[in-house]
């Protein structure tokens, strides 16, 4: 399934959408990147069958920290599960995109005037070559979930390294996910 812009979206709604605020459950911690110890920033929120994933990764310093690969610590995604409410953003920091963007789906073989802005399913389509990552508690190699482009203009994109793609992955048994970008 193709994700294309929805326009405009309010910013804890808990629809696909890239930037706003996470739904994430009570006693959830904002996270911080392990490279450069601040607030990282809030990419997407992806309500799914095995439950919500927020993405999130490091714009305090772009290209300081290791914000593309999926195990450096400068970026990291969640699964969540059950009720689930918008997050206490930090003060300080890069923590969220200039503005709020719905996904809507359509399917892959279907023409769209809208903007496509990335997928959900199927397989990756690399730029560089094949990063799927691990699962940090089983060691299995992760499921794709979905593609994300950097956006359609400045307040939307997310800082993908100019023309790059983001990547999200998960383990269904560990409710674990990853994220990376390439270019």
């Amino acid at each position: 399934m193709l994700l294309v812009n929805g326009g405009e979206a309010v910013a804890d709604a808990p629809v696909l959408r890239t930037g706003g605020v996470p739904l994430v459950p009570d006693g959830f911690l904002w996270p911080n990147c392990r490279e450069c110890g601040e607030p990282m920033q809030f990419l997407a929120h992806l309500p799914l069958d095995l439950g919500a994933v927020a993405v999130f990764f490091c714009q305090n310093d772009p290209g300081m920290c290791d914000d593309w690969d999926a195990t450096a610590g400068a970026n990291r995604a969640f699964v969540f599960e059950g009720q689930l409410s918008a997050a206490t953003v930090p003060a300080e920091g890069e923590t969220l995109l200039g503005a709020v963007t719905a996904l809507h789906t359509r399917p892959a073989d279907t023409p769209t005037a809208e903007p496509v802005l990335g997928r959900l399913g199927g397989e990756p389509d690399w730029l560089q070559g094949d990063e799927t990552p691990d699962c940090p508690s089983c060691t299995t190699r992760m499921t794709f979930t979905a593609e994300l482009e950097e956006g359609s203009d400045f307040a939307t994109s997310a800082n993908f390294g100019g023309g790059g793609r983001g990547y999200v992955f998960h383990c269904h048994p560990c409710s674990e996910a990853a994220f990376l970008w390439q270019r």
